[in-house]
């Protein structure tokens, strides 16, 4: 019988600060047992948060990172003929149980665990569009057929699921019915702060003030092909402390000093710097 309680209830971690209505997209997940689809930008935490929960439940983590040329059924089981074949030619004792040549996917990993596990299937917007809907029956019934063996595989416990997108592709209607959506929002400043305290609890709060100005400043540039991400403010900080930054370095007060120092932490492709060159210029001409 498949185990499907769940007492604990998630409320972020110290290491993670997740929202109001974050927290209760996890519980309501865990509570009807349904798959939690997160979407947002890249570089909120999406995958990050998957590990979080494990890690607040006290529970394993299985995680599935999709490729472009991912197959769902490589989550499950593969079949490798081709050792099989060579072994056989070498005479190999191992050739007479075809179980030897089943290699498990991240699902019947998960499905075999002894406890309630949580399941991460990563970006799951990059595999093929049929690669959520051929997946609809297992985790619906949380189970599947290995044909080579003639086995019929169940999970011990029914898996937390978490499944990221990055929306680079939209997902079929009837996988998006059996899940429960998130979108997680681009955190407000009072958010970030609370973020970077996290990672940074020494950090001035002068320094601190005037790098989430510059960095929202940066975000909010109209025409911005690629808006730096919360990962990219934390590294920019990083590199802030180490290089011992003065706040008033960071103070746009000055046209001349637009593009913010060590830009190439937050703006990453060639347009959004010219895009930035080209508001010095204009800044110039207009004093």
């Amino acid at each position: 019988m498949i185990k499907t309680q769940q007492d604990i209830r998630f409320s972020g971690t110290e290491s993670y600060i997740a929202t109001t209505d974050l927290e209760m997209a996890v519980n309501a997940a865990v509570t009807l047992s349904r798959p939690l689809l997160i979407k947002g930008e890249p570089g909120t935490g999406k995958t990050q948060l998957a590990l979080e929960v494990a890690g607040a439940f006290g529970r394993p983590i299985f995680e599935w990172h999709v490729k472009s040329t991912a197959k769902a059924q490589q989550g499950l089981y593969e079949y490798d003929a081709v050792s099989r074949l060579r072994d056989s030619q070498l005479g190999d004792a191992r050739v007479a149980d075809i179980k030897n040549y089943i290699i498990r996917g991240k699902l019947w990993e998960a499905f075999d665990c002894n406890v309630r596990p949580v399941l991460l299937i990563d970006e799951i917007d990059k595999a093929d569009i049929e690669f959520p809907n051929d997946l609809l029956r297992e985790l619906d019934r949380m189970e599947f057929y290995v044909y080579e063996t003639q086995e019929l595989i169940r999970a011990l416990h029914r898996p937390i699921i978490i499944i990221t997108s990055n929306n680079e592709k939209e997902l079929p209607d009837a996988f998006l019915r059996r899940c429960f959506f998130h979108y997680i929002r681009f955190p407000d400043v009072d958010t970030m702060a609370k973020i970077v305290a996290v990672h940074y609890p020494k950090l001035k709060h002068e320094l601190l003030s005037e790098a989430l100005g510059a960095f929202y400043k940066i975000r909010e540039t109209p025409g911005l092909k690629k808006k730096p991400s919360t990962s990219e403010l934390l590294d920019w900080i990083k590199l802030l402390l180490a290089e011992d930054i003065p706040p008033e370095a960071l103070r746009s007060d000055d046209p001349k000093k637009i593009i913010p120092p060590l830009y190439g932490a937050l703006l990453k492709n060639e347009q959004d710097v010219h895009l930035f060159e080209q508001l010095v210029f204009l800044n110039r001409r207009t004093r």
